[in-house]
């Protein structure tokens, strides 16, 4: 694995820098970064008044966040924090039930507003919260990493998982605003930057060769590239929301690297001898493998599967699984929720920028695709 180049990307990510992002909006109109954001949000507290703020954080967010956050508004009163434990194993309705007994006993009601400070747990697990709470109360995410930032935070998915069955239970529903402020990237351990950086990789494979390519030479990037960054995958994410929000068609493209990925996450959830991988990590994986499947099913050029494939394993390094485990890998397909009429659906690339969207995959190539990850 290059830690050099690891150690490079977290440096321009705030970790030891914060950075100060574009006071740049996006084409959603929900969407605001750095101090623009607090400044709208406060407008929209003001124009909006709730009759209770509800702020859901887990462990992590409370100790390093919260503080912050609560500084930036204008009238930090009737304000009740929820505070959930921190780790995707925790993103189950038994949560939820406890976050709305919570919201329950502390008086709220349908003029209520939840704001969900956290990564991709909390802005899922706290949106469909909120979207079911009473019927529905509005939401506001701030993501504070760089998965949730790029990813879970923009688009309106919401949900918990079923058991170690990823996101299997949820509904899609706008947040009133995502506002994006880098300063919580500062708070981030190294392989959570890592696991933020899978989607950015996966947004350039979809969408923009031009923007893969200045992805590649990440070496080179400085300090105030990052803003740039995560302000284009934002964008790449949302427009394909926008014109795709109930994922009828084009948004099924975000999907690129998550059919196996996803199986591959739930399997090591699921198995206490195996590490448990971030969401990003097995992403990774998912995108070598998905990116082999697509140049033996649609001929994405080998040139371009063999840099993918050096460059991601470069930053993420080899996970090993044995034939038996591959096994049992295939079989989580099944639960993939871009399945229809039984038929297990990939995303595939015809070339970088040139999804192509429900592909069906002969298990025995999936076999290969494992085989190329492993030996390539």
């Amino acid at each position: 694995m290059n830690i050099d180049l690891i150690d490079k990307f977290c440096l321009i990510s705030g970790a030891k820098s914060p950075l100060k992002m574009n006071d740049l909006q996006d084409s959603l109109d929900t969407i605001f970064y750095s101090e623009k954001a607090y400044g709208r949000l406060n407008k929209y507290l003001s124009k909006n008044p709730p009759s209770r703020i509800f702020i859901l954080v887990d462990t992590n967010t409370n100790e390093h966040c919260l503080t912050y956050f609560l500084s930036r508004l204008e009238d930090p009163s009737d304000i009740e924090v929820i505070e959930i434990d921190a780790g995707e194993e925790y993103k189950t309705l038994e949560t939820c039930d406890g976050v709305w007994n919570a919201m329950s006993e502390l008086d709220g009601d349908r003029k209520s507003l939840m704001i969900n400070l956290g990564g991709g747990v909390v802005t899922d697990l706290g949106g469909f919260v909120a979207s079911t709470f009473k019927r529905g109360i509005p939401f506001i995410n701030i993501p504070t990493t760089l998965l949730a930032m790029v990813d879970a935070s923009v688009g309106g998915k919401t949900g918990v998982d079923l058991g170690n069955l990823k996101n299997q239970v949820g509904v899609i529903v706008q947040p009133e605003m995502v506002l994006i402020d880098t300063n919580y990237l500062s708070t981030l351990p190294q392989p959570q930057m890592r696991s933020g950086l899978a989607e950015i990789l996966k947004h350039g494979l979809i969408a923009d060769e031009k923007y893969w390519k200045k992805l590649r030479a990440m070496n080179e990037l400085k300090y105030s590239d990052l803003d740039d960054i995560i302000e284009k995958s934002v964008k790449i994410k949302a427009n394909i929301v926008d014109r795709d929000p109930y994922e009828r068609d084009e948004r099924k493209t975000l999907n690129f690297g998550h059919t196996l990925g996803h199986a591959i996450e739930s399997f090591c959830l699921s198995n206490p001898d195996r590490k448990i991988l971030l969401h990003g990590e097995a992403i990774a994986i998912g995108m070598i493998l998905e990116a082999y499947i697509s140049a033996e099913e649609k001929d994405f050029p080998k040139e371009k599967l063999e840099d993918l494939n050096n460059f991601i394993k470069d930053i993420y390094g080899v996970d090993s699984f044995s034939s038996k485990e591959i096994k049992q890998i295939q079989k989580l397909l099944k639960y993939d929720k871009k399945n229809e009429y039984g038929r297990i659906n990939f995303v595939l690339l015809e070339d970088i920028g040139l999804p192509v969207i429900d592909c069906e995959v002969d298990p025995d190539l999936i076999e290969k695709s494992f085989d190329y990850y492993l030996n390539s």
